[in-house]
């Protein structure tokens, strides 16, 4: 129990440290997907795109929100399946 505490502890002061650290008031956040646009762009001035989205979303919050949901359900799917196969391992260890 105590080492369970300590780590909570440990987790909580983790997730609190950014909030006090200090920052780039001027930062601006952008994907990496801009980075790689810039980079191809000056290198190869000419390049034309050979693909283009067929959805743009109407903000960055949306976008960012959208980009969240894809993750939350991967992790879903994969938790979900995890879970199907321990519970039949557990269930067949149980029958023997």
């Amino acid at each position: 129990m105590k080492k369970n505490l300590i780590l909570l502890a440990i987790v909580i002061v983790m997730c609190l440290i950014p909030f006090f650290m200090p920052t780039n008031k001027g930062a601006e956040f952008g994907g990496s997907d801009d980075q790689a646009e810039g980079a191809i762009s000056q290198t190869h001035p000419d390049y034309k795109p050979w693909f283009s989205s067929f959805f743009e979303p109407a903000s960055g919050e949306i976008e960012s929100l959208l980009f969240t949901l894809q993750g939350s359900l991967g992790t879903g799917v994969i938790c979900y399946i995890l879970g199907y196969y321990r519970g039949r391992r557990l269930k067949d260890n149980a029958r023997d």
